[in-house]
């Protein structure tokens, strides 16, 4: 029973963060409910994982510095706030041994996407591809913004079971 629990809580966080990339691909924000609730699904899960508080110490530390990042990249233009908050989110539920998986594919995701809406917005493919919904139409709009939020997600998914393993003991 308490493995399900475990599992439970753990699910949460791939939950959410699709939800997250979901809401960002189709209206360009991440609702601060997502972010907050990511947050605040760790702690139980650490609890029920049974985190040493030196573990969690860790988690929080890197949670932080992602916040910290994620301001950075917000001011300087790069990413918005809901990508920024869910990259903070999302370090703390990975800690520090997935943290480069975690950046190197969000990175190479992000680039991904770039090059996917570059071509989207191209003049060739926008003649090429008819009209869709109005949030296809977002994505095809010429210097229109990035939904980064999904490169985060995916980043985040990729370095996940690495984390997990941790939060339900069997890493």
């Amino acid at each position: 029973m308490m493995q399900f629990i475990q599992t439970a809580f753990v699910a949460i966080f791939p939950a959410l963060v699709i939800v997250a990339a979901l809401k960002d691909a189709t209206s360009f924000t991440i609702p601060n409910w997502i972010s907050i609730a990511i947050v605040a699904a760790f702690a139980p899960a650490a609890l029920i994982g049974g985190l040493s508080l030196q573990a969690v110490g860790v988690h929080l530390g890197v949670g932080l510095i992602a916040l910290v990042a994620g301001m950075i990249m917000f001011a300087a233009g790069w990413i918005g706030g809901g990508d920024a908050k869910l990259f903070a989110a999302s370090g703390l539920w990975l800690g520090l041994a997935p943290l480069p998986n975690f950046l190197v594919v969000t990175a190479l995701s992000g680039g991904a996407l770039a090059l996917a809406l570059v071509n989207l917005r191209s003049n060739w493919a926008r003649s090429l591809i008819p009209a869709g919904p109005a949030w296809v139409e977002r994505l095809r709009a010429p210097k229109g913004d990035a939904p980064y939020g999904v490169a985060i997600a995916i980043g985040a998914l990729a370095a996940f079971p690495q984390a997990a393993a941790s939060l339900v003991g069997t890493g």
